[in-house]
């Protein structure tokens, strides 16, 4: 992972309300969607109103979250994908792995540091 696609992820992750997306969604494991008419199947990630819902409140819908949902996905951090007429959104496993190991690795000094 090169220094911009590192700078990308951290400013996105910057952003409060992004981060709150961010946590929320990596919160996710295996969730099932409800149809109008009860039926319940499974989805491999929550809707975007489902974020919304957690991130602001149900009775809050902020306009600006797809800004951020767009920030993350530029970002690499989440995945989106159209699925009927809902989009699920989901981590990025192998972003996620990528800062892991950047937060895991040992600092690698030189003669230039103190």
């Amino acid at each position: 992972m090169d220094h911009k696609d590192k700078s990308v992820m951290f400013k996105a992750l910057g952003d409060p309300t992004r981060l709150r997306v961010f946590e929320f969604l990596r919160s996710c494991c295996c969730p099932v969607a409800v149809g109008d008419e009860g039926e319940v199947r499974p989805v491999l990630g929550p809707t975007v109103g489902e974020v919304c819902c957690s991130v602001t409140g149900s009775e809050k819908i902020s306009s600006s979250l797809s800004f951020h949902l767009k920030e993350l996905r530029n970002a690499d951090l989440i995945t989106m994908e159209r699925r009927g007429k809902n989009m699920i959104c989901g981590i990025n496993r192998d972003a996620v792995a990528k800062l892991a190991s950047y937060f895991n690795e040992e600092a690698k000094c030189s003669d230039q540091c103190c």
